[in-house]
């Protein structure tokens, strides 16, 4: 098999959470490019409905499912489609979270709690009822989508909840990665930097924000959902990162340097 073989994801199912938008949306159809057949699964259903017309473009099949990824019972529920639609599930994208500014002193602790439970239990219960079918297949590939506020503290707003949460989601990638190892599942992470989204374009153009999210970076712009995700993502779900896991994949322009 040669190199650019290994990269192929052709015969390969993925589940991507949050994938009607933004991050999510071009990794999804990254994956898809790379020949997988890909479950969006989001909360909003029009938008997951446009990133699968997409995915579907390409020659790939698609399946949208509507789950909310802190229940436990949406969460199996989901896998559980995925299963019946295809027979198996090889990908499982992390990418489920959102970021709140908003200060400590400030925060009521439903904030807290809300943001927890979908940035890091997300993570944790998606890849706990993914790892079954996994298990039983032989193997497959975990990516969590982590953020370099994991180990950096954003100076243009206050987020500690989010920034908590993402080292977590670090630190529990590294630990299953120890615990799923011997059922040749790699759990890897992948931190992306300040990156330009639909969803937060307003708040990344204002002059103010450009001027500590860019202008103090090494590579002098935003990071675009598809063109520099892509590339890792796919990385990460073919069999060229074999002996890859526990891995902390920094994607951001050099902003921590």
């Amino acid at each position: 098999m040669g190199i650019l073989d290994r990269f192929s994801l052709v015969g390969k199912t993925a589940v991507v959470t949050g994938a009607g938008k933004g991050l999510g949306q071009g990794m999804a159809l990254a994956l898809a490019e790379a020949g997988a057949d890909v479950a969006i699964v989001e909360l909003d259903m029009p938008a997951a409905e446009e990133t699968a017309a997409e995915i579907r473009k390409r020659g790939r099949n698609a399946l949208t499912i509507k789950a909310d990824v802190t229940i436990p019972e949406e969460v199996a529920a989901l896998v559980g489609s995925v299963v019946q639609e295809w027979g198996r599930l090889d990908i499982l994208v992390n990418n489920a979270g959102y970021a709140q500014p908003l200060s400590a002193l400030d925060m009521p602790v439903q904030d807290w709690d809300r943001l927890l439970a979908v940035d890091l239990k997300g993570v944790f219960l998606c890849s706990k009822a993914a790892a079954p079918q996994m298990i039983a297949q032989g193997g497959g590939k975990i990516i969590n989508i982590a953020s370099m506020s994991a180990f950096h503290v954003n100076r243009d707003a206050e987020y500690c909840h989010y920034n908590a949460a993402k080292a977590g989601v670090v630190m529990l990638t590294k630990s299953l990665a120890v615990e799923w190892a011997r059922h040749r599942i790699t759990v890897n992470s992948i931190c992306p930097g300040y990156f330009r989204t639909p969803g937060n374009a307003v708040r990344s153009d204002n002059p103010a924000i450009r001027a500590i999210r860019v202008d103090q970076g090494v590579i002098k712009r935003y990071g675009q959902a598809y063109e520099d995700l892509g590339g890792a993502v796919v990385y990460l779900a073919s069999d060229a990162s074999n002996f890859t896991t526990g891995c902390n994949l920094v994607v951001d322009g050099g902003y921590s340097l």
